[in-house]
């Protein structure tokens, strides 16, 4: 039996990006129960390496380095001038900065084309980098009722729409029940990028993202915001209870504009791990038909 090294080692490599593995730390793996014991250079032996430059008796709160020490080759001075200046350095913002940048940045975006292209912009969030594309929304903007989620999976990576996985598939059945569609419906995500192998998203990338989805909202005005799952609705609707006690109960969200119904319900990744709990999905989507009929 031959092996197709090429297309092995290209899904290794698709497995590690999806696992989230993003840097080789050397170039091949290590035995670290077979590999020889450490050896401490001479500078790392007492009383080896080059001679101190102070007295033996000098404490070393009190040492203050010489202009011979520093420019002795080798030593920290000689090393820190082939360090790059620190204006230069590629250092990413604080969550708090990145915040901030991403309040001012969703602001000033006039119509949801202009949020899109300032959200491929954006570099305040580090899921951008992992991330194979931004997964924006999908659907019809002019649309009565939004969907929200939490954050795109692999497949919606690839395809740069959400919802198109099996969750996807699921939800579009869940919509056809009542009459939507995608071109009847508006479907987003909190988090526009897929985090690395599916993990939940930490709070600070929630909170960077935050305000993207709020404008989003704002934007396309719906008459019906439909969160989907526990992680959506804590972002936009505030709720701290789980999403078996908050689903099913119809909220006020200010969209900025006015103030629109909303309510929770189970996300459709969960409802394919837990069949049972369809009936309560049905329950609420039926809620949704009654208050589209309105």
């Amino acid at each position: 039996m031959t092996i197709d090294r090429p297309s092995d080692l290209r899904a290794l490599l698709a497995f590690y990006v999806d696992a989230g593995v993003d840097a080789v730390l050397d170039e091949g793996p290590v035995n670290r129960f077979t590999a020889e014991p450490f050896q401490p250079r001479p500078s790392q032996i007492p009383g080896g390496g080059p001679p101190s430059p102070y007295p033996p008796s000098q404490a070393k709160e009190d040492r203050v380095p010489t202009r011979a020490a520093f420019n002795r080759p080798g030593d920290i001075a000689s090393n820190a001038r082939s360090l790059p200046s620190p204006d230069r350095l590629d250092v990413p913002p604080s969550p708090d900065a990145a915040i901030m940048a991403a309040r001012r940045a969703a602001a000033g975006a006039t119509s949801l084309d202009a949020l899109r292209t300032m959200l491929e912009r954006f570099e305040g969030c580090g899921l951008r980098l992992t991330a194979k594309q931004l997964v924006f929304a999908d659907g019809n903007p002019q649309a009565r009722v939004m969907f929200v989620g939490e954050a795109p999976g692999r497949e919606e990576d690839i395809a740069g729409l959400p919802f198109v996985g099996p969750s996807g598939q699921l939800l579009d059945r869940m919509m056809a029940v009542i009459g939507l569609d995608r071109t009847t419906a508006y479907i987003a995500n909190v988090i526009p990028w897929r985090p690395p192998g599916n993990r939940t998203p930490t709070p600070q990338e929630s909170q960077i993202c935050l305000p993207f989805i709020k404008r989003q909202i704002e934007l396309a005005d719906p008459d019906i915001l439909v969160c989907l799952g526990g992680p959506s609705a804590a972002a936009l609707l505030g709720t701290t209870e789980g999403i078996r006690r908050s689903r099913g109960r119809w909220r006020a969200y200010h969209t900025g504009r006015r103030e629109i119904r909303a309510i929770a319900t189970f996300h459709p990744a969960y409802l394919l791990r837990t069949p049972l709990e369809k009936r309560f999905a049905w329950r609420d989507f039926q809620a949704i038909r009654a208050a589209l009929a309105q």
